[in-house]
This record gives structure tokens, C-alpha cells and sequence, in this order.
């Protein structure tokens, strides 16, 4: 059972710190479920608050990125911010409800169930809350989703948090709102590369161009965060051993592949073998658990 929505005015000792330092903090917040986490988030053993947010229309990249490295954090004292949205926002939550990780959503909608946006996330912000988390909302409790609505939250889900991480974004994106308005309250920004040819890389990489964190690994995000990085906390889970034990082309595939996903096409290219001698190599690499392919790409497991 939900417990009654709670009204919270700026001045209020349950307001959320860090919305407190923003430029433009909202008057008064509603909220459902445990904010306790949130009230510390200023201190020095507090909570470290990561907004996560990417396209609505993903990639298998996209969602294995987002789920293996909100997995990476479980243990540490973190909260998974995000905005409920079809795409990564919600494949952020439930990352963070697999790995036991408290997460806050920003629908773009008031908090009432008649209006909760998405509708098919209506189940999700549910469990997000009896699973300890909470809902956050500046919007009047029967305030359906709107144009205006988005941007708006945008700027609390950057406000609320320590740092954002885009993981897929075309250049026309709200998830690229998000991010220019934690630049603007001095918040660091993280994005993970992608393919050069896909639209969704276009956004992540223009921020690498203005001088967002580049994460390619566990521990570039522990770092973004704070936290010390861990020894072997990188994007391959197999030791150097294994990858001794590789043949040349093999070991140039798992170099080629460590600077980021590459079209398949491309890889072969780049092998300069035998088209048919590459696809067996490539085929052989995905069985042993080394590489996987999906939509005409290849990445490292």
C-alpha cells in the first residue's frame, strides 16, 4: 500500500539539499515513498545521486551499457535518478531494483495513477516506491504530460543529482537537455561512446567533444562519481591470460574493439583477411564468450 502523497515546500527540512542550490529550485515538491536517502546527499558520507538518461527509442548497446554498469555500483551508496520514460529511464530503474540500488523517478506527469506518464510505467513506479525508492513531482498531483512538462522535470532530475550520464542520444534530444542543465549548476556530465554511424552516438559524442567523461568501464563511473577505481573493473571480464591464449587475429579483434563497438563490416575491413576466414573467427570469439554481435555490430561481452 502506498502511503498518503506528501506535500514538501522549499523551506521544508524534507526538501531534497541539493535542489536547494540549484538557480531555479522548484517551490514545493510531491513525493511518494522514502526520501531518507535524499536528505544526506550533501554530506560527506552521503548518498551519491547519478542521473541517468538516453533514448526512448535504444539499442541492445544502449540497455546491456545501462545494465552493466548500474550492476557495477550494487554495495555502494548510490541512487539511480531517472525521468520513467519509455527507452533507458526505465531500463535504468529496473537496473537499479535488480542490483538493490535505491532509485528515484521525475515522471512528466503529477503523482496521481489517473495521469502517471507512461501509462505502461505505471506497474514500474509502483514497485519503484514499495521496493523503497520514491516519486518525485513539482506538478500539481492530476497534472497530465505535456510539452512543457519534460524540460521542467529535466531540470530536477540535473538539480537532484551529483553527476548525469547520457548513454544514447540523438542531436535533437531531451536527454541532451538534461545534461547542458547539469553543466549549468556545475554538475559533471559522463556519456558512453557508441558506433560512429549510429544517430543515437551522435549526442554522447558531441558531449565528449565539449568535454563530458567518456565511460567505457565500471570504474570510469565509480570515478565520475567519486569513488576509487577498482582493479579490473574494466569493460572486459576476462583476464590477460585468456587473451594470451588468442591467435593474431583474434588478439587484433579484441584491440580493435576495446577503442568501442565496430560495424561488423567495418571489422572484417580492418582484419584485411578473407571475408569467410573473419565471419569464422568472429563467429568462434562470440561463442567462447568473448565478443557479441547484434544489429550488424560487434562489442566486447
Amino acid at each position: 500500500m502506498f502511503k498518503p502523497l506528501k506535500f514538501i515546500h522549499k523551506t521544508d527540512k524534507d526538501f531534497p539539499p541539493l535542489l536547494r542550490e540549484i538557480n531555479d529550485p522548484p517551490d514545493k515538491l510531491f513525493a511518494l515513498g522514502n526520501l531518507e536517502p535524499l536528505l544526506d546527499s550533501n554530506t560527506e558520507n552521503g548518498i551519491t545521486i547519478l542521473c541517468v538518461v538516453g533514448a526512448r527509442k535504444y539499442s541492445n548497446y544502449g540497455k546491456e551499457v545501462t545494465e552493466k554498469l548500474i550492476a557495477g555500483l550494487k554495495g555502494y551508496n548510490v541512487c539511480i535518478v531517472s525521468g520513467l520514460a519509455l527507452g533507458i529511464d526505465s531500463i535504468a530503474h529496473r537496473a537499479a531494483l535488480a542490483a538493490d540500488i535505491y532509485t528515484v523517478a521525475f515522471p512528466g506527469s503529477g503523482l496521481d495513477d489517473s495521469v502517471m506518464y507512461p501509462r505502461s510505467h505505471l506497474d514500474l513506479s509502483r514497485e519503484i516506491v514499495e521496493r523503497g525508492g520514491a516519486l518525485l513531482s513539482e506538478f500539481e498531483p492530476l497534472q497530465k504530460s505535456d510539452i512543457w512538462t519534460f524540460p521542467s522535470r529535466n531540470r530536477l532530475m540535473a538539480g537532484i543529482s551529483h553527476a548525469t550520464l547520457v548513454v544514447e542520444a540523438e542531436l535533437k534530444s531531451g536527454s541532451l537537455i538534461t545534461s547542458r542543465y547539469s553543466t549549468d549548476y556545475n554538475r559533471d556530465v559522463g556519456t558512453i561512446p557508441g558506433h560512429i554511424f549510429s544517430p543515437l552516438s551522435a549526442g554522447p559524442h558531441m558531449l565528449i567533444r565539449n568535454g563530458a567523461t567518456p565511460v567505457t568501464c565500471t570504474d570510469d563511473l565509480l570515478e565520475l562519481l567519486g569513488f576509487a577505481r577498482r582493479e579490473g573493473q574494466s569493460s572486459l571480464p576476462f583476464s590477460n591470460d585468456k587473451i594470451a591464449m588468442l591467435g593474431i587475429n583474434e588478439k587484433k579483434i579484441i584491440n580493435m574493439l576495446q577503442r568501442g563497438p565496430c560495424g561488423k563490416d567495418s571489422l572484417i575491413r580492418q582484419l584485411g583477411i578473407d571475408t569467410r576466414e573473419a565471419n569464422t573467427i568472429i563467429s568462434v570469439m562470440e561463442l567462447d564468450g568473448y565478443i557479441k554481435e547484434g544489429g550488424g555490430v560487434v562489442r566486447v561481452v
